[in-house]
């Protein structure tokens, strides 16, 4: 039986990869220290068999060597998310993102694990354009403002991505995620979509 890694597996997508990839009979073990997930989000997994789960760092480099070496592939999505947590917090969002991606590339490289690194539609910047290609060139904004340093910190997720395929010959996918929408998603750090729902409802309610 095929056992997938997910870091970030408590989150909102990374709970609903978890369920896709149970209910195709693939064995998941989970890694996240609910940061910005919850225990609550897979709460219903607990009772499959072919599910287990960790709640530590993924920086935790002896628990993600252990981890990484059961696993067959690695689903990455662990990372500093939300508007409002990346503007309060961008030492935390630049070392989040590069520091876990760096060393859950390097310990997959080790055995060969093929690694899907998620990373954000935030990489496009000032891009004005109906339809985006991934050859684009790229323009963001200023080093003075915060809410660049998610989309450069991705950038360098990409690179090292790519590096690792090229030089180390880690097989490797890189996924550029735009608005995601579904149950068990929260506006707590600054999504908008949630608030948007919340804000509906709660207008709807009122005017009964």
């Amino acid at each position: 039986m095929q056992k997938a890694l997910i870091t970030g597996g408590a989150g909102f997508v990374g709970s609903h990869l978890a369920e896709a990839l149970l209910a195709q009979g693939t064995a998941v073990e989970i890694i996240d220290d609910l940061s910005t997930g919850s225990i609550d989000n897979i709460a219903h997994l607990k009772n499959d068999p072919k599910f287990s789960y960790v709640l530590d760092t993924a920086m935790n480099r002896p628990v993600m060597l252990e981890l990484i070496d059961r696993a067959d592939v690695v689903f990455h999505l662990a990372a500093a998310v939300g508007v409002q947590l990346i503007v309060d917090e961008p030492v935390r969002t630049i070392e989040t993102n590069i520091k876990i991606s760096e060393l859950v590339l390097e310990l997959a490289a080790r055995k060969k694990k093929p690694v899907l690194l998620v990373s954000t539609s935030e990489v496009y910047g000032k891009l004005d354009r109906q339809k985006f290609n991934e050859e684009d060139d790229l323009v963001l904004g200023a080093t003075s403002r915060s809410r660049w340093c998610y989309a450069a910190s991705k950038i360098i997720d990409e690179f090292l991505a790519r590096a690792y395929f090229v030089e180390k010959k880690l097989p490797t996918v890189v996924v550029r995620l735009f608005n995601t929408i579904g149950p068990r998603q929260t506006g707590q750090y600054g999504m908008v979509v949630p608030r948007f729902v919340r804000q509906a409802l709660a207008a709807r309610r009122a005017s009964r």
